[in-house]
């Protein structure tokens, strides 16, 4: 029988690959904004000085068009959640920014009001309106 050996676990490389998260999101394993693989970040305003090559990379890719954060995790090839860490960072900074898309049948004040909401809602997850 044939059978071919899966590959041997390297620890060394599993523990590289730990450190090497860890340096990118500065030991952060939660972004401070509210974020989802389906998170799509477009191109800031700004672009801060001193960035690690991840997060340049990011605002590179995010310049060309607007992408999902799945999508710059793996063209990154970095993990999701070290994407999310950094690109909360970058949304901070005004590198990237959070898109609405254009409603058809909206007028203009209505979408900036939903763009600030979302906004808002980014910014402060955990706070509740009470109407009335």
């Amino acid at each position: 029988m044939n059978s071919r050996p899966g590959p041997d676990p390297d620890p060394a490389n599993e523990t590289s690959s730990i450190v090497r998260l860890y340096t990118l999101t500065g030991g952060r394993t939660r972004p401070r904004h509210r974020l989802s693989m389906h998170t799509v970040v477009g191109a800031g305003r700004r672009t801060p000085p001193d960035v690690s090559e991840e997060s340049a990379k990011i605002i590179e890719l995010c310049g060309q068009h607007s992408r999902p954060l799945v999508e710059l995790s793996g063209l990154l090839k970095v993990h999701l959640t070290a994407v999310m860490v950094l690109v909360s960072d970058l949304i901070d900074a005004g590198a990237v920014s959070l898109p609405v898309p254009e409603t058809p049948g909206q007028d203009r004040d209505t979408q900036k009001l939903l763009a600030l909401s979302a906004a808002l809602k980014t910014r402060w997850p955990q706070t509740t309106v009470k109407a009335g």
